[in-house]
């Protein structure tokens, strides 16, 4: 089997932010199928987080039998966050990353007129200043070594400015990663760097109650909800593509989705 036809990121290192659940937890096993050195982030859940790791762990083992290589390690740790310090702060002591995944980010549903400054100050700072800041703290070694992938988990349909009715703040620190992507892509394009923003659409994950599942369901084309490793699968293609052509790119994953 020729791995450079499945995406070969053996030798780099990632960290997946938000990687113990939902899309993120999927994205982990990906990277660690792809043959890639995974550092797990998980907000409080030990459960989810021990979960997440034996998920990407026999994902990397599965890797390693087919390529005839070492299975890459995976391990995680636990870190509440209220803003980008506390994780920008640990970075230090990760060692050298060559991959980011920030799929972690609160979702608040009100109307502007119940949306209060606190819901405003903590999704700013978590769904598009923690990026942000990530990406500033990682650009600069990345480019140094000459390669570097980041990708960023938008809302469903942030790819352009849009109205929301009910999510309108969420949505708005979430569009505001094209913004970043783009000028990660543009700046650091000539030297090895490359960073993407994908917009899934309606997702089956954990964090869904049997009634939202269904309500949905019903709203999503084809009657059904998308799974997280689709998403994740797809995503890590646009990390491993050598060169990345499509960086810069915010990239609808809503199999039609119409609001």
């Amino acid at each position: 089997m020729d791995m450079r036809q499945l995406g070969d990121l053996s030798g780099r290192r990632a960290l997946v932010v938000g990687g113990s659940g939902g899309i993120g937890a999927a994205f982990s096993a990906s990277l660690a199928g792809r043959g890639a050195e995974v550092l797990i982030h998980g907000g409080s859940s030990q459960e989810g987080l021990d979960a997440a790791i034996a998920a990407a762990r026999a994902a990397a083992s599965a890797w390693a039998e087919a390529s005839g290589r070492p299975p890459a390690g995976v391990s995680g740790f636990l870190l509440a966050l209220d803003g980008p310090s506390a994780l920008t702060e640990r970075l230090p002591s990760l060692g050298p990353l060559d991959i980011l995944v920030c799929s972690f980010g609160p979702f608040v549903r009100k109307p502007l007129h119940e949306t209060t400054i606190d819901d405003w100050q903590r999704l700013a700072l978590l769904d598009l200043a923690l990026p942000g800041a990530l990406s500033s703290a990682l650009v600069g070694p990345m480019a140094d070594r000459g390669w570097g992938r980041f990708l960023f988990m938008g809302g469903s349909r942030t790819d352009a400015i849009r109205a929301y009715s009910s999510n309108a703040a969420y949505a708005s620190a979430k569009t505001g990663l094209g913004v970043l992507a783009k000028s990660l892509a543009a700046e650091y394009a000539s030297r090895g760097v490359g960073a993407f923003v994908l917009c899934p659409g309606l997702v089956d994950t954990e964090y869904l109650s049997g009634e939202a599942k269904a309500r949905y369901a019903s709203m999503a084309p084809r009657g059904a909800l998308l799974e997280p490793r689709s998403i994740a699968e797809f995503g890590v293609g646009f990390l491993a593509a050598e060169p990345p052509l499509a960086s810069g790119s915010v990239i609808n994953l809503d199999a039609g989705l119409k609001l």
